[in-house]
């Protein structure tokens, strides 16, 4: 046998070097390396089968025997591009005794959590691609992992049997930590509700409630989702009657309630405003605030609700400003001055009583039935009109220069209408945000 000593073999011409001819075997000796070929997306399988819990090295591949207890594969700490683990199921034990794919520190498939890996004859390999989705598992199989659920931090989290269900007040952020799988959840719930309108002063109208949106099945993925609740508009005294402010989350958003119309001592006799739900109009026919909600667009399974106002009554007198639009009706619709009622959500969130509803509050027409979004009512020459379920303020009755009801804080509910004489109107309510999600089986 010859042998040729050399530090480097360099092409004579070209940028070609060929090293043996067609049909030949180019072998390393036993217990060399090389580098700078690069992988080509296999695997150096180690025949030894492991037995116990180990930590992978990249570019190996492992037999795991299970059929004594389950086993963790802990995956390379500060891998680069291109990094590759494979396993295989040594004797079909994998749905017996499990083995859990600790992620040290990196994500799995986009996910800040361990993989489970629970069906026999299972072969795995991953690929470290980037610090955003980590390791990608090459195996085509969806539900190899087990059940993975939604996991988040934000708001004030209610458990309710295998679901959770977190509320926004105020500002915040909805932090997904883990999106979870086709087999445990990777979906959630989401209403948001805007902040109501403002009623309008002297024998106004009710003002609106804030738009809600609606969705069974918003997908999620492992970030952080900024959320923004909106504020009730200012009740109104003359001149100073405000709409509601959005609210928006996970890419939805809610319209702020109109405000109601004010009365002919204002500055701006009519002015109404549509909104997420229109105000009602003044007494004395004033116009009615039409809806502005609606549907997201580019966000296929959600809903948009929101309602017009009411006109307000005809005798100036003795009439009824309109009542305010709610989430589930119109302004009017249970008599002159009456706001709509809200959305009733318990179909989608749970069956009351529930802590993440609101509770009765007096001079709201409030329920703790899953109601929110619901219209202010007009103010009245000589009863005080209702409020629509769901947060909505009752409509201010004589004397004269009394104030309307404010809307319930975070339901989205209008603010009633102030009573003749410059009486102001209610406060809007602020917004919510209720998000829910299974979080285990």
């Amino acid at each position: 046998m010859s042998k040729i000593e050399v530090n480097q073999v360099s092409s004579q011409c070209g940028s070609t070097l060929t090293i043996g001819q067609s049909g030949d075997t180019v072998q390393l000796a036993s217990g060399a390396s090389q580098t700078g070929f690069g992988r080509t997306g296999t695997v150096d399988w180690q025949t030894t089968k492991k037995t116990a819990s180990f930590t992978a090295v990249s570019g190996e591949g492992y037999f795991i025997d299970t059929s004594s207890s389950a086993i963790t594969m802990t995956l390379p700490a500060s891998p680069s591009a291109g990094d590759i683990v494979g396993l295989k199921d040594y004797d079909g034990s994998f749905a017996t005794n499990n083995v859990t794919v600790n992620r040290n520190s990196s994500n799995i498939d986009g996910s800040a959590a361990n993989a489970t890996l629970s069906e026999d004859n299972l072969s795995v390999l991953f690929v470290y691609v980037d610090s955003t989705q980590g390791w990608k598992a090459t195996n085509s199989d969806a539900g190899f992992y087990g059940s993975l659920y939604v996991t988040a931090t934000g708001g004030t989290v209610t458990t309710v049997g295998d679901f959770k269900v977190h509320r926004f007040n105020s500002p915040g952020t909805f932090c997904v930590s883990c999106a979870g799988n086709a087999a445990g959840s990777n979906s959630v719930c989401v209403m948001v509700v805007a902040g109501g309108g403002g009623g309008g002063n002297d024998d106004g109208g009710g003002g609106g409630a804030g738009g809600m949106v609606l969705t069974t099945s918003y997908p999620v993925s492992a970030s952080p989702f900024p959320i923004s609740i909106g504020g009730g508009g200012n009740g109104g005294i003359p001149g100073c009657t405000t709409s509601g402010s959005n609210s928006s989350g996970l890419s939805l958003t809610g319209v702020g309630g109109g405000r109601g119309g004010a009365g002919s001592n204002s500055p701006n006799p009519w002015g109404v405003s549509p909104g997420g739900s229109g105000g009602g109009g003044q007494t004395n026919a004033g116009s009615a605030g039409s809806s502005t909600q609606s549907s997201q667009p580019g966000v296929s399974g959600t809903d948009g609700f929101g309602s017009a106002g009411g006109t307000g009554g005809t005798n100036p007198s003795s009439g009824q400003g309109g009542g305010g639009g709610g989430a589930g009706e119109a302004g009017n619709t249970d008599g002159q001055g009456y706001g709509g009622d809200g959305k009733n959500v318990a179909p989608v969130f749970g069956t009351a009583p529930q802590p993440f509803y609101n509770s009765n509050s007096p001079g709201t027409g409030t329920s703790a039935c899953g109601q929110f979004a619901g219209g202010g009512a007009g103010a009245g020459s000589c009863t005080a009109a209702k409020a629509g379920e769901g947060g909505g303020g009752v409509g201010a009755p004589p004397p004269s220069g009394s104030a309307g009801g404010n809307g319930l804080a975070n339901s989205g509910g209008g603010g009633g209408g102030g009573s003749c004489g410059s009486g102001p109107g209610g406060n809007g309510g602020s917004g919510v945000i209720l998000i829910r999600y299974k979080f285990q089986n």
